[in-house]
């Protein structure tokens, strides 16, 4: 990796991510005799180096070559634009322009240019053009700062600016929002601090609203307690719900005034391009008559103009806000569904599943709520709690005589997002004092795609704690022979459609045979889940399924009934000796 010796402001910064050092040092070239501009380049080879460069370097354009990701081109654009703060991406490959410029450009490139008719003056000129648009860029951004800090309100400048971002979602065929946001009892703020010291107010809120937005997305203030934050290149519901779930979070934040702290709320109403207008009027007067909609909620609120974006983007956000109450309020909880070893017919173990006991719309499922965790980064804290929960469960399972009880953990492909992850689970084990070798961590493909190799890192190191691995869903993804080579994979569990189409399809019954084989071959142990009926228990006993879990024997229960289950199990053991 090679670090740039110089960082002024004059000069061009390049992130170049390309795996070949003579690529690196070709380009660097082909820059170096330009006499209008002054460069240092950061060469990139692998995955590995690529977030913390992102995160922690200073740069101005990225230069990608198009072979280097992690499996997912599209994806992998999608995580430059967040981690880099949408930097403009500057995509090289050997196939030609045309088709190939337009599907890059949708998924998040500036440019394109095709290696084989690369020279010295397309490659300055390409890059100069992304330099110069990111210094315009934010020119107008720190422009439109010091409109906001010194109380600059211009209702027909904000009005030009929504109806160009409107002529750019038009052409693009984006999406746009217009957030309206009004601070509650301004008023009383006004009376209680005076409008120089209130004014002075809006401007910190301003300003940390601006940290927590995109640098594509404007804001302005349009009123005396109003601000206005126009959102562009909206994909979806989701898209619009990530900014009000920072608007939110940064409103709950009290803000500092003449050393006092001062507590707001205020009421948000979006509206959205192309379902509730297509005029900054029609926008703004919706927006405005959402945000009068949230005046009936107490304290900070959000509505949207578009009903079923209402529906769908506000229900995930409450859920969200739901979901961070009952991590603190004790409203989780897990239920343990028994493993069954097929030779011997005892509980081998149990696999932790998470249930939401919410006080208003009582049980809610985790097909529901997961996702929601997910999405919103609350599955990382609230994954370590639940293997906290299994550690005390453990402990008690050995206190209670039920020795060699395994413990089996779901783990969130958003878990290996955490820098931290083992260290974590490490201390999170050594306060429990338990035996790592009946925790197993269970852990589905997607989880390692994010960054292969340092989720590969975290569970050589985990292993050598003594915890077991486990692949869920086996036989559903694209990489599963791969990752039972290079992982320290000691058991699989085979997806339940499989279980489910025994005696439906023949071709089920040929993956079943071919998952116990692979396996047994490779010394890991096999777990069949969904199992229902006697006729698929059979199957599997004949295949030599190691251990099965399923309605057959047991659903997921809370503890108390675990235990009940387990000890009528042993009774019923000891009365057949």
């Amino acid at each position: 990796m090679t670090l740039p010796p110089d960082t002024r402001p004059d000069r061009l910064r390049l992130l170049m991510l390309t795996p070949e050092y003579a690529d690196f040092l070709w380009l660097c070239a082909l820059l170096d005799d330009d006499p209008e501009i002054s460069s240092d380049a950061i060469w990139c080879p692998d995955l590995v180096d690529c977030d913390d460069l992102i995160r922690n370097a200073s740069f101005d354009v990225i230069v990608w070559d198009c072979i280097f990701h992690g499996g997912d081109e599209s994806a992998f654009l999608q995580y430059l634009a967040v981690a880099s703060e949408d930097k403009p991406v500057l995509a090289l490959s050997a196939e030609p322009c045309g088709e190939r410029s337009t599907v890059l450009s949708r998924n998040g490139a500036a440019d394109y240019l095709c290696r084989q008719n690369l020279d010295r003056w397309s490659f300055c000129r390409a890059v100069k053009y992304l330099w110069y648009r990111e210094q315009l860029s934010e020119s107008a951004h720190g422009q439109l700062g010091r409109e906001v800090a010194t109380g600059f309100i211009n209702r027909d400048l904000f009005f030009d600016r929504l109806q160009q971002a409107l002529l750019r979602a038009e052409r693009a065929g984006h999406r746009l929002a217009l957030l309206h946001l009004n601070v509650d009892d301004f008023r009383n703020i006004n009376e209680s601090f005076g409008y120089q010291r209130s004014d002075q107010l809006m401007f910190r809120l301003a300003e940390r609203l601006r940290q927590k937005l995109r640098r594509v997305d404007s804001l302005m203030r349009i009123g005396g307690d109003e601000l206005a934050v126009i959102v562009e290149k909206v994909e979806d519901s989701l898209d619009i719900t990530q900014i009000i779930r920072k608007v939110v979070l940064a409103l709950d934040e009290p803000l500092t005034l003449d050393g006092k702290s001062v507590v707001i709320s205020a009421s948000l109403g979006v509206a959205t391009y192309p379902e509730a207008g297509d005029s900054p009027e029609e926008l703004l007067r919706r927006a405005n008559r959402a945000m009068f909609e949230a005046k009936r909620d107490a304290g900070t609120s959000y509505r949207f103009y578009d009903r079923q974006l209402h529906i769908s983007a506000g229900y995930q956000l409450r859920l969200e806000a739901d979901l961070r109450n009952a991590l603190r309020g004790k409203e989780l909880e897990l239920y343990y569904q028994p493993r069954i070893d097929l030779a011997t017919e005892e509980v081998r173990g149990v696999e932790c599943l998470l249930r939401w006991h919410h006080p208003e719309r009582g049980l809610v499922g985790p097909d529901e709520f997961i996702p929601v965790a997910e999405r919103s980064g609350l599955i990382v804290p609230i994954g370590y709690w639940v293997i906290e929960q299994a550690c005390k469960r453990l402990q008690e399972s050995a206190e209670m005589g039920f020795a060699g009880l395994v413990f089996a953990v779901n783990l969130s492909f958003r878990q290996f997002h955490d820098r931290k992850m083992t260290e974590t689970i490490f201390r999170i084990i050594f306060n429990a004092n338990v035996d790592t070798s009946l925790l197993e961590l269970e852990l589905t493909e997607s989880a390692m795609m994010h960054d292969p190799e340092y989720a590969q890192r975290c569970l050589r190191e985990l292993s050598q704690l003594g915890i077991s691995f486990a692949l869920d869903d086996f036989g559903t993804g694209f990489s599963s022979l791969s990752n039972l080579q290079h992982l320290p994979i000691s058991l699989v569990k085979i997806d339940k459609s499989f279980v489910q189409d025994l005696g439906k399809s023949a071709d089920a019954e040929h993956i079943i045979r071919a998952i116990i084989s692979l396996a047994h071959s490779l010394q890991i142990s096999v777990v069949a889940e969904g199992v229902e009926t006697e006729s698929q228990l059979e199957f599997l006993r004949q295949q030599h399924c190691d251990e099965i879990q399923g309605y057959y024997f047991a659903r997921p229960m809370p503890w108390d009934d675990l235990v009940k289950f387990m000890n009528r199990r042993n009774q019923s053991a000891c009365l057949q000796q």
